[in-house]
């Protein structure tokens, strides 16, 4: 776990990783950009869309496509604001946050946007669980245990590197295009009669709160906060062509992912209205109904087959960058950076258990149920990330010259008085629904309890920044006046610590040990046992390993000795993460050196982080050579 700054980079371990500079040809410099808008495209995409598509196809046919292009028009705009702001500010929407509300609103913020990470995660658990049922027959609980397990790859992923995380969510995206594209092909709708939905009208007053559920289970809170940090993954020149450009080219990708993501909704909608709507079925409102009426309705094993895959690799590319904004969130609200690892586990393990509950409890026909429960969470936080970020995109302290037009924030606005509305009409019943359904006061004293503490964090988050002077601070240049280093004092290293582990890097440790060392200097040479007995007696051991250890530093230190060089040696025990602190802080080190042991991925977390634990333990310098 890491304290970090005000200064501390959005994604740190990958800002600025991909040059788009000094590329040769024009698609080169295209390419370099293209990426962080696709990883953005699969929440538009993810599950909790997959329900209010299938039970607008299959009631009303063809007549709400056009709910479908307008919430992408709304998703196109509020993304690319999102871009402009990572690309100008170099901070995302959760930094930008802190900067600009007080601790206690910033605090409350930053939980609700954590319900609408675990809420995102709940969905893409429930889809990949639904997807593998239907595709291999496996039981849901068994599902959700698999589901734990896409810890491990995204941990592989980020080791990788952003370029590769990108090569993967597309390929997956590529497999749910390819999946509707056939079955589109196999149901052939007609072209024609899907224009027609393109005209807005609503056939009765259920396909207004279906249309609600399409639009609130399109725009993702959790992305908005994702794409202003991911853009900053490029690194771009600071003057203003530079920045132009870089904005002009993430919109183009921002178009094309969106409307990519757009067609799989459409997909899914044409499919319903073609195969369940015209034959009668509708009231189709569960992906699992969907599935099963899929092979007798089109008279193929495949559709229903590519329909699951589909799904498993919609589940499972959302799930990806669903832990990348949760990371994002954390870091930029409480500049609290914790191991990726830990980071998965805490969000997969919330959502994981009401889903546990769900089916242990209520069986597994109540999933679509929680599917749609972890829609109306997202709905409840969306206008929590959209308002600050209208905020600061109009912030001309923030943007310069790339504060948005007056005609954008008007338009920004109206979409975001269209989301609200439809957001909060949905929240409003869902919550009669669930005051009708107790008659226990403690409940609908929750209810509305909850319901005012909303309502009043929304009009503070609308007024706030309109009244306050707080984001003045805040100052639009990353970097602070440099400072003038006349009368900086280079002060020896009095002790250098040395970990050693008597393989092949002791050499390589102590030759750099040796650009450092002064007449007064002292190295400090430490190896820790780690044998079980060591684990068990500690220091009161005395076995032929710690024997031979201690001979093999005493041999290092009569080598050094004969070199002109002081040095004392000790052994640690147990544990080699806290002894290797222990011992530099009882030593008074003013410098540690250590080899980097190389492993990756999965190794990485089976062997240990070391480095990464010791030097967020200790406060002095720390040499890594490999």
């Amino acid at each position: 776990m890491n304290s970090l700054n005000a200064k501390s980079k959005s994604l740190e371990e990958v800002n600025s990783s991909v040059n788009t500079l000094n590329k040769t040809t024009l698609w080169k410099r295209i390419l370099a950009f293209f990426g962080p808008a696709y990883l953005v495209s699969v929440g538009y995409m993810d599950p909790g869309n997959w329900a209010t598509d299938i039970a607008g196809g299959s009631k009303y046919g063809y007549a709400l496509i056009w709910v479908l292009v307008m919430s992408n028009i709304m998703a196109i705009v509020l993304q690319s604001l999102c871009a402009r702001l990572g690309i100008v500010y170099r901070r995302d929407l959760a930094q930008v946050n802190r900067e600009t509300y007080p601790p206690l609103i910033n605090f409350c913020l930053y939980v609700l946007a954590e319900l609408a990470i675990a809420a995102t995660d709940l969905a893409e658990i429930i889809g990949m669980a639904i997807g593998l049922h239907l595709l291999f027959g496996l039981p849901m609980i068994y599902g959700v245990c698999i589901t734990i397990f896409d810890t491990f790859l995204l941990l592989y992923l980020q080791k990788l590197g952003i370029r590769k995380m990108e090569a993967f969510i597309i390929s997956l995206i590529a497999v749910i295009f390819a999946s509707f594209a056939i079955e589109i092909f196999l149901v052939k709708p007609s072209l024609i009669e899907i224009a027609g939905g393109l005209k807005p009208s609503l056939p009765d007053d259920s396909a207004l709160y279906i249309a609600i559920g399409i639009i609130g289970a399109t725009v993702m809170p959790h992305n908005l906060y994702l794409h202003s940090a991911l853009v900053q993954t490029r690194k771009i020149g600071e003057d203003e062509e530079s920045k132009r450009k870089a904005i002009k080219w993430n919109f183009i990708d921002s178009t094309i992912a969106l409307n990519l993501a757009l067609f799989v909704n459409a997909a899914i909608l044409i499919l319903a209205g073609t195969v369940f709507f015209k034959n009668g079925y509708t009231e189709i409102a569960s992906i699992e109904e969907a599935h099963k009426l899929l092979a007798p309705l089109v008279g193929t094993t495949l559709a229903p087959i590519l329909f699951a895959i589909a799904l498993i690799a919609s589940g499972q590319s959302s799930t990806v960058t669903g832990t990348l904004a949760g990371q994002i969130i954390m870091e930029g609200y409480l500049q609290l950076r914790i191991n990726p690892w830990l980071r998965r586990l805490i969000t997969r393990s919330v959502a994981v258990i009401p889903a546990f509950i769900t089916i242990l409890i209520a069986g597994e026909e109540k999933m679509t149920d929680l599917l749609i429960f972890s829609q109306v969470v997202l709905s409840i936080q969306l206008a929590f990330a959209i308002i600050p970020l209208i905020f600061a995109v109009s912030n001309k302290r923030m943007m310069g010259k790339f504060a948005i037009k007056p005609w954008l924030i008007i338009l920004a606005v109206l979409i975001t008085s269209v989301i609200l509305y439809l957001n909060i009409d949905m929240v409003i019943h869902e919550a009669m629904d669930m005051l009708s359904a107790t008659d226990k006061w403690w409940i609908q004293l929750l209810i509305y309890a909850g319901i005012s503490a909303l309502a009043v964090l929304l009009l503070v988050t609308i007024f706030y920044p309109l009244v306050s002077k707080r984001s003045k601070a805040s100052n639009a240049h990353i970097h602070q006046k440099q400072l003038e280093f006349s009368n900086v004092e280079i002060l020896p290293y009095q002790c250098i610590a040395l970990a050693l582990d008597f393989g092949d890097k002791d050499n390589i440790i102590i030759s750099n040990a040796m650009k450092y060392i002064r007449p007064e200097t002292e190295l400090l040479l430490i190896h820790i046992v780690e044998s079980a007995g060591a684990k068990i007696l500690g220091e009161n051991i005395d076995d032929v390993e710690s024997a031979e250890d201690r001979m093999q530093l005493a041999l290092y230190q009569q080598q050094l000795a004969a070199r002109g060089i002081k040095a004392r040696f000790q052994l640690g025990y147990r544990n080699r993460i806290k002894e290797i602190v222990r011992i530099c802080k009882a030593e008074k080190a003013d410098l540690l050196i250590l080899g980097a042991h190389g492993h990756k991925g999965l190794f990485d977390f089976v062997y240990g982080q070391t480095i990464e634990s010791v030097r967020h333990q200790l406060e002095i310098p720390i040499l890594i050579v490999k």
